[in-house]
């Protein structure tokens, strides 16, 4: 018997066994996908996990009490201040050189204006101006103090 030229044969259906082998394949490449990944993310993890946050080394001033210029009235500054210092070694010549670096502030802080100390601004500008004259270097043959930051712990204008 003939067949017609108008009867087309069925598509021939993928065995149950190529399916399984690409199912499998499939699995495996998943699986060591999600090895590779999570080998990446823990290592990338691990470094991070160990590495020390260096503690800050604090050294306070006593606090400092200095007249300052009111509108025709007596009016005076109290400053409580900590220097952020770098390391031990800066905080073993801050400790030695006490003296002088209390008198520095001193003088800095004496005879200003009151209404020039009240906005956060200002009291940042004024930790900026304490910064960089305690971090001048006490003699010609010392360097710069290792001083990093100033911040205050008392700051009362009245």
């Amino acid at each position: 018997m003939a067949t017609s030229p108008n009867t087309a044969t069925p598509p021939a259906r993928p065995s149950k066994l190529l399916i399984a082998a690409l199912l499998s394949l499939s699995l495996g490449a998943l699986g060591v996908a999600a090895y590779a990944l999570t080998r990446t993310s823990s290592s990338e993890a691990e470094p991070a996990r160990h590495v020390a946050v260096e503690k800050p080394i604090f050294v306070a001033l006593e606090p400092i009490t200095v007249n300052v210029q009111g509108e025709g009235r007596n009016r005076f500054l109290h400053v409580g201040m900590s220097l952020k210092v770098r390391d031990e070694k800066a905080k073993a010549q801050v400790m030695e050189f006490m003296p002088e670096l209390r008198s520095r502030a001193l003088l800095m802080l004496s005879n200003r204006q009151a209404d020039t100390l009240q906005t956060t601004e200002d009291k940042s500008r004024l930790a900026a101006e304490i910064l960089g004259e305690l971090t001048r270097p006490l003699n010609d043959s010392l360097p710069p103090q290792g001083i990093s930051g100033v911040s205050f712990t008392a700051f009362v204008v009245q």
